[in-house]
């Protein structure tokens, strides 16, 4: 094996592997389409106890202007 033909190998392996580790990360990282009502059951199931407050007045960022 001539030493052009061992480079392109082992670039075409290196190449070939982080694209599938690419595809995987981002098959795990994605919702199938048939699961995405179960997905959405599950985000807004209303059990969500960490739900911030915000009908507050921010009066902090008006006091940044005055002296």
């Amino acid at each position: 094996m001539n030493r052009n033909r061992r480079i392109f190998i082992v670039v075409f392996v290196v190449f070939t592997t982080i694209v599938a580790l690419l595809a995987i990360d981002m098959g795990r990282r994605t919702t199938a389409p048939w699961n995405k009502r179960r997905e959405a059951e599950r985000a807004f199931d209303g059990t969500n106890k960490t739900k911030k407050d915000v009908t507050q007045v921010d009066t902090l960022g008006d006091t940044l202007l005055t002296p």
